[in-house]
């Protein structure tokens, strides 16, 4: 093979690797996947060397940074929003990641400068991490899959009689499919799963915290928003494009998690 023909190939590959690694999961029949997280970074770059440490890659879509990992992107800036409370205390609680090895990712990410804090009664198939700004992140294990680290759950705290009827709204509202886990209802999306514990009173919403809203990727806004409305949701803004492209509006779920649905315009390149 001729040098030219073996670097194009080498370049065509590498390319097709970084458009595949930014994809999120497949969507699902209501055309809904989940998006991102965002964050009201207070230091943007701490937060950046954070989240690369732990694997994740960086995209500057209309100089704005975002990280992406598999399943998920993480926003680090929202204009105006102070990002005043750490996710504990809020309705979002907490959010996850799941790896392949907790203690071998840990040992790697430490090793990096990540502050790696132990699992609950010292389980070694979890670990926890903190962001500068206090979204809490778990970290749990699944030793069969193939990736070092994707992501796989956002928690929400509600009294108990509201958890049924969050159960039912997530699933209904984005498609999902409700199921058990640890004796806990859940529900299933394309890249997440919604868990749901109890809390003794309700928690504050999420808007104008550090973990300002969570953020589910649809494949036709237009259509999605129509059934939105049919269901009785009303939008928190109106419709609007984003400067790079993207289209967008907000909704709240009826226990303070404030949630974009987004039509996504391409990432454009990774940032080495």
């Amino acid at each position: 093979m001729k040098p030219k023909t073996l670097a194009a190939l080498l370049l065509a590959s590498a390319l097709t690797a970084v458009t595949a690694s930014a994809q999120p999961a497949p969507f699902n029949s209501t055309g809904v996947t989940m998006g991102h997280w965002h964050i009201v970074s207070k230091d943007v770059e701490a937060n950046k060397k954070l989240f690369r440490a732990m694997g994740g890659k960086l995209f500057m879509p209309g100089g704005n940074p975002i990280i992406m990992f598999p399943g998920l992107y993480i926003n680090l800036n929202l204009g105006t929003e102070k990002g005043d409370g750490g996710t504990q205390g809020s309705v979002i609680n907490h959010v996850g990641f799941i790896v392949d090895n907790v203690q071998k990712r840990a040992a790697q990410w430490k090793a990096a400068g990540v502050t790696v804090l132990p699992g609950n009664n010292n389980r070694l198939d979890q670990a926890f991490v903190e962001t500068p700004d206090g979204v809490r992140m778990e970290i749990l294990e699944d030793k069969t899959q193939s990736m070092p680290i994707r992501n796989e759950h956002v928690h929400l705290f509600l009294t108990e009689a509201e958890i049924p009827k969050a159960q039912a709204w997530y699933a209904k509202t984005f498609g999902g499919t409700t199921a058990i886990r640890n004796d806990a209802p859940v529900v299933n999306l394309p890249g997440v799963q919604i868990r749901f514990t109890k809390a003794d009173a309700p928690q504050t919403p999420t808007r104008g915290r550090v973990l300002d809203h969570i953020g589910f990727d649809v494949k036709d806004h237009a259509a999605f928003v129509k059934t939105l409305q049919a269901a009785g949701i009303k939008l928190d803004e109106p419709v609007r494009k984003a400067p790079n492209g993207s289209t967008l509006t907000y909704i709240t779920d009826p226990w303070g998690t404030r949630i974009e649905i987004i039509e996504r315009a391409p990432l454009g390149p990774e940032v080495i």
